[in-house]
């Protein structure tokens, strides 16, 4: 049987921050973006559709950014679809696949918020920390990132 090697105090310090903060973070987010009629999710979703080129993105890329299933993303489509936000198009040459498409509503309603919520992220964390401690946020979470989708 291996030995369990446990955290060290600056581990155990590190991982415990990042499991009690994480929560109290993305509450502090959601409640801001709540004043707009969205969650975290929607205005994800708009934010990476006004990224793209075009402003529109193959479903199952998008699925794949949000991370996401397939009918993960049906689920989430629905509201801001239902909302004029975004709209779903066909392939005009694989009609097998279809894209999702910020609309003109989408697009203004991402311009007005963003700007609201660069201030919230701001202020809730970048503006908290030096810009060593940013980035080597970064780079640990890409790292993590990398390694996670190995496994899913």
């Amino acid at each position: 049987m291996a030995r369990t090697h446990w955290l060290s105090a600056e581990e155990m310090r590190a991982w415990r921050g990042f499991i009690s903060t994480s929560p109290d973070l993305q509450l502090v987010i959601e409640r801001d973006l709540h004043q707009f009629g969205l969650d975290a999710g929607d205005y994800q979703l708009l934010a990476m559709l006004s990224e793209a080129p075009g402003k529109r993105l193959r479903m199952c890329d998008l699925a794949s950014v949000l991370r996401v299933t397939r009918g993960g993303l049906t689920r989430r489509m629905k509201g801001v679809i239902d909302a004029g936000l975004v709209e779903r198009v066909d392939d005009e040459t694989d009609r097998r696949s279809a894209h999702a498409q910020l609309t003109a509503k989408g697009w203004a309603l991402i311009k007005r918020i963003a700007p609201h919520h660069v201030a919230t992220v701001r202020a809730m964390m970048i503006d908290l920390l030096t810009p060593a401690e940013v980035k080597v946020m970064g780079t640990a979470f890409e790292k993590i990132s990398a390694h996670l989708r190995t496994l899913v």
